[in-house]
């Protein structure tokens, strides 16, 4: 290797909080080094127990590790593949006794200042033997990447699954006011017409949903990818609860599509993401063995689920307690002698519909399932794809949240599952995809949305 391919090369330094967000982080660094602190192998030993996906995240990465090292000692530079010359190399970074101290500068002993003084220590070898290599941090944390630059370390977060631009994130419909009212005209007399007629472009994407508009009508559309047809969209209720707006419609039609396996719904509090997601999925219970309803437990106020009273259903009962309310809204909706009022009741006790956590589905195979992640924008975009791979036959899953309303400390707008979700698997003709964009819970609710 010539000094100026050295010199291009980088060594980045990666933190506890990469390896938790993605187990085969280090794979992805091309032909640039990896180097890990011992520090953080000492952090995901304490992770290494329990069913959360931290957890599971932690125990690959130690098996990924055994293995690549099967033959070195980790103190050493191992190639990350050893099939392929162009990959880059790691270690594991023993010292951490850099002249810069982290831990006497922040005055504070703790993991992230013992892995700060490991990158710093290496920095200062690197510039020691004039190698010309660049050491990058790469954490998720935030306050990590300030601190590293503060020493004059060059931090980064882990780009690895973000999206460039949540602002152009597909939103699944779009509106078109300059629509020929004869075209409208032919979409309420035979139900559908030849997308051309109505887009006048290029092949619409799968599943897409539109709002077509002229002086004189107006119609709702939606592009079937099989029969590549714009069909008209009815205004249908589901289970007692009817669409307030066109894309609560779009989202309700997507939901009972028996061709879509795959819906997310994304939008702000009070927009129906939730309840149009649990009353489509009561609406078609005859179709599906069980209903699921899940959710990541994000612990509030930092505090650990250990920390509430009770067996482990009451420590659950408060991060469940969003599910319920939605369902007693829908039960709500009857009279208590009414059979629909009585049947959740019924589905509850039979296990029919199932409110859980999302912790207790790895590693099980959910075949006729209608399955519902309520807050997916707290998920990893590994953790989404892990839930995806449980479906079997006949199982559907509609994902909802909220993806500027982040709960976790090292997830973002461009990072979370949903986004990435809903980045890469749009134009899938097994995927629909609608942002719900006005607030239906109440005016109060829609005002804190608007002005706060």
């Amino acid at each position: 290797m010539t000094s100026e391919e050295k010199s291009s090369k980088k060594i980045f330094v990666l933190d506890t909080s990469v390896i938790i967000y993605a187990h085969n982080a280090f794979m992805n660094f091309e032909e640039h080094d990896v180097a890990i602190p011992i520090t953080v192998l000492e952090e995901l030993d304490q992770f290494k127990k329990g069913n959360e996906t931290k957890n599971f995240e932690a125990r690959e990465f130690i098996r990924m590790l055994d293995q690549l090292s099967d033959s070195h000692m980790l103190h050493t530079w191992i190639p990350i593949d050893s099939k392929n010359d162009k990959k880059g190399k790691f270690k594991v970074l023993m010292e951490s006794d850099s002249k810069l101290d982290a831990q006497r500068i922040f005055d504070e002993e703790k993991p992230d200042h013992r892995i700060l003084n490991a990158a710093l220590k290496l920095q200062e070898e690197e510039n020691k033997h004039k190698t010309g290599r660049k050491v990058i941090l790469v954490t998720k944390d935030i306050n990590l990447r300030l601190k590293a630059k503060s020493l004059n370390l060059p931090a980064e977060d882990y780009e690895t699954g973000k999206i460039k631009n949540v602002q152009t994130l597909f939103k699944g419909k779009n509106e078109l006011s300059r629509v020929n009212a004869e075209t409208i005209n032919k979409l309420y007399e035979s139900g559908s017409c030849d997308p051309k007629e109505a887009l006048k472009k290029a092949k619409p994407v799968d599943n897409s949903y539109y709002i077509l508009k002229s002086p004189k009508n107006s119609a709702l559309a939606y592009y079937n990818p099989a029969s590549d047809l714009l069909e008209k969209v009815e205004k249908l209720s589901v289970y007692g609860i009817k669409p307030r707006n066109a894309e609560q419609t779009f989202a309700i039609h997507a939901i009972l599509n028996p061709n879509i396996k795959l819906v997310t719904l994304q939008g702000v509090a009070g927009t129906g993401k939730t309840l149009l997601a649990l009353a489509g999925a009561l609406e078609q219970r005859r179709d599906f063995r069980q209903v699921y309803l899940a959710r990541p437990i994000v612990p509030l106020s930092n505090k650990d689920i250990g920390y509430l009273p009770g067996d482990v259903k009451s420590k659950l009962n408060p991060y469940m307690e969003p599910l319920w309310d939605n369902l007693k809204f829908i039960q709500g909706q009857f009279n208590e002698a009414d059979k629909d009022y009585s049947r959740i009741t019924e589905m509850v006790e039979k296990e029919k519909l199932v409110i859980t956590p999302l912790a207790y589905i790895r590693g099980r195979s959910l075949s006729n399932i209608f399955f519902i992640v309520d807050e997916a924008q707290n998920l990893t975009p590994h953790e989404i794809k892990t839930i995806i791979t449980r479906a079997g036959d006949n199982t559907k899953i509609v994902f909802t949240g909220d993806v500027y309303q982040i709960d976790t400390p090292y997830l973002d707008t461009q990072s979370n599952g949903l986004s990435y979700l809903i980045d890469k698997l749009k134009n899938h003709p097994l995927y629909a995809h609608i942002t719900l964009e006005k607030g239906e819970r109440s005016e109060l609710a829609n005002l804190a949305n608007e002005l706060l």
